[in-house]
This record gives C-alpha cells, structure tokens and sequence, in this order.
C-alpha cells in the first residue's frame, strides 16, 4: 500500500511540475471479491482429488493520460502483475489480484502493466509502446497463444510454472495481462478503420545464434495483427488476422509461426446486443521444439474457436467453444473446451465523479482431451464470484 500511495504521490508531483508540463488526469478502479471455487478431473478415466477452496482477494488499477496538445497523447495502466496461487494441478490462479495470506501477510505491489503514446485524428492514428490488446471481447489472441493446453513449466515466457492454461477463460487477459508490446498504425478506408499492429511477442535471439532456440540477430518473435472495423447497416463486423513473421515461443511448443484468422460481429436487438466470435488458428513447423523438454518437435495443430455474446441493460453472459487436433506426437489428440460466463451488475451508485457496483458472476470451463492410454482427460472448474468495485 506504501508503494501504491508513493506511485500516486509521484504521478501528482509530475502532473503539476511546471506550467509548461502537460496536465496527467488521472483515473482508475478499485475491487474487492470472494470466489468460489470447485474443482473436478479425471485422468484415464480415474477421478482426481483437487482442491476446493474460497478466496478473499482485492485489486486497484490506476489509469494516467496526458494530452499532448495537436493529437499527441500518452496513456499508461498502472496495475499489480504478480501470479498469485498457481498450482500445478487445479490452475487455480488469481494474476494481477491480491489474496489474503496467512496473517494478512500478502504485499500488494504496483508496476507498469501498458503504456503508450502516439497521435490520433478523426481519420488515422498511430501508437507505440506497450499495448492494450481488449482481448476480453477479443478471443483470436487467446487462441493464437493457447491452443493447446498444458501444465506450463519454469521458463515459460507466456504463462507461470505449474499453470495449466486453456483457450477459454480469457487466459491472455488474466496470464499476459492483457496488454502486448508493438506499434500500430490505423486509417480510415471507405467506412471502416483498418488497422495494422506489429507485435514483439518474445526475445528468443537474445544470443545472435543460439543452437536451440532461433538462429539470426532478427530472429525474436515477431507478427502482424491485422483487423477491419466497419459496419454493414447497424450490424458491425471486425475481421481479423495474427501472420507470424518469425518464430516464436509457445506455452506448449517453441520455434513455431502460428497463424490465425477470423472475425467479430455485434449485431443490436433492440436495447440489447448480440455477439458472435469464430477464429481458426493453424501452425505447422517440422523444426519445432517441445517448449519444456526443448527436444525438436514436428509441430503440427489447427483448431478453432467459437462464441456466442447476449447482452441486455445489466446483463451479460457467453458461450464459448474451443477444438484444437494436435498431430505432433504422431496421433491426433483432441482437446475441447467448453465455458461459460455469466454476470449481473447492480449499480449501487452513479455520477459524474464515479460509479459503485456489486457485480455476482459465475464461470464454468468443462474440458477434455485424449488419453494416450486409456479413456479420456477431463479437468473441470466452477467458479462463483461476487465483486464490489468502486470506479473513480
């Protein structure tokens, strides 16, 4: 709490340097919430004892932007990133919240989770930095970089030791904090925004040439998101694409170039909103490796994932649907996740200076895979939350 009440007083301090200085406004929220959580596997058709636990846990965000004056601007999140209870079975995780220790012992400690500057007009713009990517309503990245679930190990560049980390659940929200290092450049043609990010996903080619990793100075791993925005009559549809441009590192699988395409459609009704979500992501690499064993892999696996979106006034639940067919060990294993979110918020108080809400939320992924010996994988978690967040 004393670095939160320094980094706050540093901001403050900055925000009124000199008359020259641009004015920093400043923003932000701040949560408390209890889960609820239910575990259930099974292995080969075994059943496995996880545990059941609830959580008392908190989080504060604190939000800085600046106007530069001309179009120039600069924003910044200012945010918690440690990886809190992770185990190697269940996944339990809570990344970027607190939960109460022992004793109240737990620290709490901000850092600079994005940030980013650039210049922005009626008709195009373009920003560098550390990126916010709005994968909450944006699944092609949790499929880009999930596709196949497994229990990470140390020296994931994607995810915590011990987590096991699935397409479904916004993983790239929780686990890579949902922001991206890159820059994009976005224009105006015909009725939409077309935008282009290029993004820096890892630093394998730390060494010029490393035996295992990637070979060459330039060789780190980079893509290109690209999307259209625009609107066919009161429907809006963003299609979509990830090309990899070299090798990257995976959760699963090292030195691949997956690529992903689909798309996005909000559809009104009424004073409602319906979504609809579908991407396909596929990546073949005969000079792959096994991102724990780093043993050379044929890397070989598409898959797709689908969602259904209502929502209407305080209301808001989906769907989604995720079926990825690994052939890298030679069979084709099958991996399907289902899940569902579902929310309620009751705004308690509203006004120009902030809200408070309480906000009773339900999760639940069932998921399944093949078993090389016999029977099939499952690992399935409920969780039951209930949120009071105060914006300001």
């Amino acid at each position: 709490m004393k670095k939160m009440i320094s980094l706050a007083a540093m901001f403050a301090a900055l925000s009124y340097a000199s008359p020259a200085s641009a004015e920093i406004n400043f923003s932000g929220d701040a949560s408390t919430r209890v889960r609820g959580e239910f575990n259930n596997a099974e292995t080969a058709g075994v059943r496995t004892t996880l545990n059941d636990d609830i959580k008392y846990q908190y989080r504060v965000r604190l939000k800085a932007a600046a106007d530069l004056g001309d179009g120039y601007f600069f924003k910044a999140l200012i945010a918690n990133e440690d990886y809190v209870g992770a185990t190697l079975t269940s996944g339990s995780s809570s990344p970027g919240w607190g939960t109460v220790a022992n004793g109240n012992g737990e620290k709490f400690a901000l850092q600079v989770s994005n940030f980013y500057f650039g210049h922005a007009t009626a008709d195009c713009h373009y920003t560098l930095g550390r990126l916010p990517l709005n994968s909450f309503n944006n699944p092609i990245f949790d499929l880009t970089l999930y596709p196949v679930p497994g229990t990470i190990l140390a020296g994931s560049t994607l995810a915590p030791a011990g987590a096991r980390v699935y397409a479904v659940d916004v993983p790239v929200t929780q686990w890579n904090f949902d922001r991206i290092y890159g820059a994009n450049y976005g224009t105006k043609i015909g009725d939409g925004m077309l935008d282009a990010t290029f993004i820096v996903f890892d630093n394998h080619s730390f060494i010029e040439n490393t035996a295992v990793l990637s070979d060459g100075l330039l060789n780190d791993g980079y893509a290109l998101h690209v999307s259209y925005k625009t609107n066919i009559g009161d429907v809006t549809i963003d299609p979509q694409a990830i090309i990899a441009l070299t090798d990257a590192g995976g959760a699963v699988y090292a030195r691949v170039s997956p690529n992903s395409f689909g798309t996005n459609v909000s559809i009104p009704a009424g004073k409602s909103k319906i979504g609809l979500s579908g991407f396909y992501t596929v990546c073949k690499d005969s000079n792959g490796l096994s991102a724990t064993t780093l043993l050379p892999a044929n890397v070989d696996y598409s898959g797709y994932l689908v969602r259904l979106k209502g929502e209407s006034g305080p209301a808001m639940a989906w769907v989604d649907y995720n079926r990825t067919t690994d052939h890298t060990s030679g069979t084709d294993v099958k991996y399907n996740n289902f899940f569902f979110w579902g929310q309620y918020t009751f705004k308690v108080h509203e006004s120009s200076k902030g809200t408070f809400s309480v906000v009773p939320t339900v999760r639940y992924r069932a998921s399944s895979w093949d078993n090389a010996i016999a029977g099939t994988d499952r690992n399935n978690q409920l969780r039951t939350e209930l949120y009071a967040t105060v914006t300001f």
